[in-house]
């Protein structure tokens, strides 16, 4: 099996990061951190404890970020289809 087809998310073409998932694997994982995201929005009320709130995205953000780094092609700057 090729290396390439076993990550969740492909680098992106330009510039440093990744692209959408290519994976059902890597959309599952989008999804679930979106509706985390949401769904925490009832549970931690943003306009009483706007801080708790902006905590709570902070962690689901670095988990999000790890997770690609570990399932994901490995970033690195990009500069397009010669990457020169």
């Amino acid at each position: 099996m090729n290396r390439d087809s076993e990550y969740w998310f492909p680098a992106k073409t330009h510039g440093w990061g990744w692209r959408p998932p290519r994976t059902l694997q890597g959309w599952a994982l989008l999804a679930a951190y979106v509706a985390l995201l949401m769904g925490g929005v009832p549970i931690l009320d943003p306009e009483a404890n706007p801080w708790l709130f902006v905590v709570y995205t902070i962690f689901l953000s670095a988990v999000l970020t790890f997770i690609c780094f570990k399932k994901g092609e490995p970033p690195r700057w990009r500069w397009g289809k010669g990457d020169a």
